[in-house]
């Protein structure tokens, strides 16, 4: 497991750049939410990069940084970059958010557009650290960048009276999130149920958990695109999340939007549609109604197509 001192540093590492996020309470649905999406970068992304790049020494930053990223990772990896004066290149399928591109170029990250899906900017932003020394910055299969996600855990466990809590459901792509927030809480709440959601456009990790493999996934576009990508064979979640998670789900794009329209009707929120798909399992009857935490993982979204959605029921 992860030592909960290494989590409590990431703590202390990102505290005076980042936000400890809220959380509110829908008491209808029995439902706490940790509003991720209103962190400084818009999306929790920015805790496990920036704790991973602070982690560096500063001849380890000098060469620069590298990440591939659907968008958010991009940014929280872009704003580490200007927090710590060193330079990142971002790595990003064509298809990715013009809001998302928009923000990392802003923050000052150079951007570089890769044909096809996210698996294909992750090779070559790989490749890219390998010829350029340039330090690769994973998404997710990263000690440091899943300890930087586990301080939501540590979070939850100051702002909520946790044994009231039985299940707590997190968003799944690469599992860096879960694989955290895990961490953090299972060491003391051991009976709380961890449940990821994963789009079916794109479930790669749901196929791991219940097939052992990723072989024979079909991935197509969504509205998750941030939870979108095969995970790496090595990957230091697969083990974590065997270990840690109790079960994932996933959801269709039509609950996707049921999602993102009944965060926006009912509590005036911006989601995403990475964000959404934990809401959706509830609101699908895919789990048990049950005190439970949802994690809101992010809100960067193009207005337009947010409109859409919620407009159009």
């Amino acid at each position: 497991m992860i030592p909960t001192q290494w989590m409590e540093q990431a703590a202390e590492r990102i505290a005076p750049y980042l936000l400890k996020t809220p959380v509110t309470y829908d008491p209808g649905l029995d439902i706490h939410f940790k509003w991720e999406s209103k962190q400084v970068t818009g999306s929790f992304k920015a805790r496990g990069a920036l704790n991973k790049v602070l982690s560096l020494q500063e001849w380890e930053r000098k060469p620069g940084l590298v990440a591939a990223s659907a968008g958010n990772h991009g940014q929280g990896v872009a704003l580490a970059a200007d927090i710590t004066g060193c330079n990142a290149v971002i790595y990003l399928p064509e298809t990715a958010s013009k809001i998302k591109v928009e923000a990392i170029v802003k923050a000052g990250a150079q951007v570089e557009f890769v044909a096809s899906g996210y698996e294909q900017a992750e090779k070559a932003a790989q490749v890219c650290s390998q010829e350029t020394g340039r330090v690769w910055i994973s998404p997710y299969n990263d000690l440091q960048v899943i300890c930087g996600q586990a301080v939501i855990g540590l979070e939850l466990m100051e702002q909520l009276d946790m044994r009231e809590i039985r299940l707590v459901i997190v968003p799944i792509g690469g599992g860096g999130l879960i694989a955290g927030i895990g961490a953090a809480i299972k060491e003391k709440h051991p009976d709380i149920r961890l449940i990821g959601v994963q789009a079916e456009t794109s479930p790669y990790f749901h196929s791991l958990f219940t097939r052992h493999t990723q072989d024979g996934v079909i991935e197509s576009p969504g509205l998750a695109d941030g939870l979108e990508g095969r995970v790496e064979d090595d990957s230091l979640t697969i083990p974590l999340v065997n270990r840690l998670v109790d079960d994932i789900l996933v959801v269709s794009e039509e609950d996707i939007k049921r999602a993102m329209r009944y965060a926006w009707m009912h509590y005036g929120e911006i989601i995403e549609g990475s964000a959404a798909v934990g809401l959706a399992a509830r609101l699908n009857g895919k789990m048990e109604a049950a005190p439970a935490v949802i994690i809101i993982s992010g809100g960067n979204i193009v207005k337009e197509l947010h409109q859409s959605i919620v407009l159009n029921s």
